[in-house]
């Protein structure tokens, strides 16, 4: 029986795995140094916060909770920024997008937290040029911590920039994780149609991610320090998997307990 024809998803598929193949070794360099960063932060009982808006907020939740993320990892997750899969009506994409450019918002939010002296912040655009996303960079690096970008470079040098002061992402972050995905993130042309599909980001940056987290958790270990992993919870009745679980959690309540100490 002749396999069916796909020639749109056949071409995505080949199209996603060059750019997937080539995430690597473009980029070693800063990975190194964003990993040596998130090593650091939580060889000392520190945080690697992750924030983004919109779509982007899946690829901080990729880095935690998630099957393989261990204890030092926190999500700054912003409901306004994010929940907005209703798309019109209360909480509405209309809504989102204009919190997203509203000059002063992400201070807001950065005052919420009392950070640590070893934490980092991962800030994920693929435009990179958002006002909340320029402001959270530039708040985290007032308080002193390193600032890791993730966008799509070359959407990124090619996008006019938002904010005020003229800074793209690429501008304020001391270390930049390339996506990979091209200007307007979209890989497939559709003969007959005006409009592109197939983003690419969400494969690019969850591929960008679990680098760094896979060379994050061997560098751990490599100084002898045994990271405390979500163990899987789909082993249902499971004894020893409740008390891992209840040991997961005692010890990420006891890492991020800090953070609402002294707020600002």
């Amino acid at each position: 029986m002749p396999k069916p024809s796909l020639p749109a998803a056949e071409r995505y598929h080949r199209t996603a795995l060059a750019r997937l193949q080539n995430l690597l070794d473009a980029q070693r360099d800063a990975l190194d140094r964003a990993a040596a960063l998130c090593t650091e932060a939580i060889a000392a009982d520190g945080l690697v916060h992750l924030f983004g808006c919109g779509h982007s907020r899946m690829l901080c939740e990729e880095m935690t909770p998630r099957q393989g993320c261990f204890v030092g990892w926190h999500t700054l997750v912003e409901l306004a920024l994010t929940y907005h899969n209703l798309i019109v009506g209360p909480n509405g994409l209309r809504q989102s997008l204009h919190l997203e450019k509203t000059p002063g918002y992400a201070e807001q939010i950065l005052r919420n937290f009392a950070f640590g002296p070893k934490d980092v912040l991962i800030v994920i655009s693929t435009s990179g040029i958002r006002e909340v996303i320029i402001e959270m960079a530039e708040g985290a690096k007032q308080r002193g911590l390193p600032v890791i970008g993730v966008v799509s470079r070359v959407h990124c040098e090619q996008a006019r920039p938002a904010h005020a002061s003229g800074k793209k992402l690429i501008d304020v972050a001391d270390v930049i994780l390339d996506n990979g995905a091209p200007v307007g993130d979209c890989l497939l042309e559709l003969e007959g149609c005006a409009h592109k599909t197939g983003p690419f980001s969400t494969l690019g940056g969850g591929m960008v991610m679990n680098l760094l987290r896979c060379e994050v958790a061997q560098r751990l270990v490599d100084r002898g320090i045994e990271p405390v992993f979500l163990p899987s919870h789909q082993f249902v009745g499971s004894r020893t998997i409740e008390e891992q679980l209840e040991y997961f959690y005692a010890q990420y309540a006891k890492r991020v307990a800090p953070l609402y100490g002294r707020q600002g």
